[in-house]
């Protein structure tokens, strides 16, 4: 029998670096011997026996019977097979059981609650993003601005006419009407929860059973890369929610899957995550973590996206995550030494090979995550700002009188901001579970609320790092998020929350137009304090700026108190007239201050103006020309950068 999985395949395999494993395993529309059909290739070591089951043989057991090839790989060729056949893999485990299992490597699913898989061809799409594609090929992302829209699909709006319980646009309606908005408010990237294939629909696509399908509710495979061509074709970039870390115990999937612990741990203290009841993934196994890797140069290569986001990235670092017994490493600590090497590697290759990287979604006090693998780190492109997010959470609570208290939380972030290349996410996990909505994280009433909304809005689109904001809170969305109801984009009506809208909008289209805002190559030169100290006033004050001189400069003035400060002194960085380009109050009439030679915050020169109640407000600082001495500073700068740059993509 000729093997479609041959020597090579199987050598890459078992060493874990088949990088396109996709093309191999699971169903394939092929010609073999003048014949159509589809060629299947499953991985089960200790299965006894295993067989297709399709509406293509009537779900006939025993029918079309696959032949092992050697120690661990399965195939069959079933002639006249055609596209859109659903199929299962009948397995007799090692216990003699029979289970019917989906394919692991499936490339599309029934929509739940039926999960056949379905055999599909992926290379019938004719895509329209090359030049999106080389130009990302080209940059250094963290020079551009990167405003991230999280979104979850199935609840950003509903389809009224449908008379169906879940309502959902399609992927290609989707694809329009989000890029419309996207495009409208400013933001540069959309990030997508829940598209590998999930069976159970409060997981929010988070206990997946399909790595290699993108879920059937919103449409079919050719609907999702439309939707991903179209976001590129608005220019706006896709990131995906992947999850590496675990998967169900759903019989039909993943789990014991040929009567052997085959994807997950075989040791009961490593086995299963038991807060989320799942099954963690056996990085052990060279096989288990090809596959894991080959699903993530799966949807960059297949569908284009232009980064993932790993879900879970502490619970795989750390042994003892979620659990009260946890097994040591052969060095009797606390890290799972195979995670880390599975993401220098798949950070390595990924980025080697493609445009696209991984954004760890990651709450552990591990160094290095986003540091080159041939320099100790995991080799992200960004990590989440877990810290910042917490303590940023842990100030809005607090009432005004009492937030002098706890002014150092949002301070002391700035100590290690520069420290991995971040990003300041406000995500979904922020309004669930009881935690209330973004404007009900503030105390007062509705307006004291509503303008401690847009001033630490402000806030956030001045401090250094990339930004995410999970869907409805660019309008002050009032309930908690529900996954079973559409947004609440009535709201947009009432013109407070518009004002919260338009005060967002302007913010992302300051960020994107500012390269003081968003090009993180700088360091800490970038960021400046004016005043990190007025605890009494809740008011703080900062300088955004490259890093040779003050040319393109912003001051912010952010007040998160419900009092005005008439003559408000801030002191300048230069003298010359200041231009205020941005307020959190809907009116935003022309300001232009002229500095006074008078010793404030520590400068020679001061600027003075009356700031309201909860204002926050956006100076530009007077441009210079540069000096010679400034000049050559900033080439050395730009040169070191590029360099930096160059030896970092080298290394991963």
């Amino acid at each position: 029998m000729e093997k479609f999985f041959g020597d090579l395949d199987r050598y890459l395999f078992h060493h874990g670096t088949h990088y396109e494993l996709y093309n191999k395993m699971g169903a394939h529309i092929r010609v073999e011997n003048g014949v159509r059909g589809v060629r299947f290739v499953l991985w089960a070591p200790n299965a006894r026996a295993v067989c297709v089951v399709s509406d293509g043989n009537g779900w006939t057991p025993w029918r079309d019977i696959m032949q092992k090839v050697d120690d661990a790989i399965w195939e069959l060729f079933v002639p006249g097979m055609c596209e859109g056949v659903k199929y299962k893999y009948l397995v007799v485990r090692a216990d003699g059981s029979e289970v019917y299992k989906i394919d692991p490597y499936g490339f599309a699913s029934e929509l739940r609650p039926a999960n056949a898989s379905i055999v599909t061809n992926l290379d019938d799409y004719a895509w329209n993003d090359g030049e999106w594609r080389r130009e990302k090929s080209r940059e250094n992302f963290l020079e551009k601005p990167m405003a991230v829209y999280e979104v979850h699909l199935g609840s950003w709006k509903k389809d009224l006419s449908k008379w169906d319980e879940d309502q959902y646009f399609g992927y290609r309606r989707l694809a329009h009407e989000l890029a419309e908005y996207v495009n409208y408010m400013g933001y540069t990237h959309v990030e997508l929860m829940g598209i590998c294939e999930y069976p159970f629909d409060p997981s929010w696509g988070y206990q997946v059973t399909g790595y290699f399908a993108p879920t059937a509710r919103y449409g079919s495979p050719q609907d999702f890369m439309y939707f991903v061509d179209y976001m590129h074709s608005h220019g706006i970039g896709v990131i995906l929610d992947w999850v590496p870390a675990h998967f169900p115990k759903d019989d039909c999937a993943l789990a014991n899957f040929d009567g052997t612990p085959l994807y997950e741990y075989a040791d009961p203290l490593r086995a299963e995550y038991p807060e989320w009841g799942t099954k963690a993934f056996d990085l052990g196994k060279k096989e288990v973590s090809n596959f894991l890797m080959a699903s993530a140069f799966f949807w960059v290569e297949k569908y284009h996206v232009d980064a993932l986001r790993v879900d879970a990235v502490a619970a795989m670092l750390y042994n003892s995550f979620g659990r009260e017994q946890y097994r040591p490493n052969e060095y009797g600590g606390n890290e799972n030494l195979e995670s880390f090497e599975f993401f220098k590697h798949l950070n390595s290759e990924l980025r080697q090979r493609t445009s696209a990287f991984l954004i760890a979604e990651d709450s552990s006090i591990i160094a290095g995550i986003t540091k080159p693998a041939k320099d100790g780190g995991l080799g992200f492109g960004l990590k989440w700002n877990m810290g910042w997010m917490n303590d940023s959470i842990k100030y809005y609570n607090k009432d005004p009188i009492y937030r002098p208290y706890h002014h150092w939380l949002m301070t002391h972030t700035l100590e290690y901001i520069f420290d991995e290349n971040y990003m300041l996410v406000l995500s979904h996990d922020e309004v669930v579970y009881g935690k209330g909505s973004m404007i009900n994280k503030f105390v007062g009433n509705k307006l004291d609320k509503l303008g401690s909304l847009k001033t630490a809005y402000t806030m956030m689109m001045g401090h250094p790092g990339k930004k995410l904001l999970f869907m409805g809170q660019d309008f002050a969305q009032e309930s908690e998020w529900n996954f079973k109801t559409g947004l609440d984009w009535w709201l947009c009506d009432d013109e407070s929350h518009r004002d919260v809208m338009n005060c967002y909008r302007t913010l992302l289209h300051i960020y994107r137009d500012r390269s003081v805002l968003h090009n993180d190559c700088g360091g800490p030169t970038t960021f400046e304090w004016i005043n990190s100290g007025d605890f009494n006033r809740n008011i703080f004050t900062f300088i955004r700026r490259n890093p040779w001189n003050y040319n393109n400069a912003l001051v912010f003035v952010c007040n998160f108190a419900p009092v005005e400060r008439w003559d408000m002194g801030v002191g300048a960085p230069v003298e010359g007239v200041y231009k205020r380009i941005f307020t959190t109050y809907s009116e935003n009439s022309p300001l232009e201050l002229q500095t006074t030679e008078e010793l404030c915050d520590g400068r020679k020169y001061k600027i003075t103006f009356n700031l309201r109640p909860y204002e926050s407000v956006i100076f530009e600082v007077p441009y210079k020309e540069d000096t010679e001495e400034e000049k050559k500073k900033e080439k050395a700068v730009k040169s070191g950068i590029k360099k930096t740059r160059k030896k970092t993509i080298a290394s991963d």
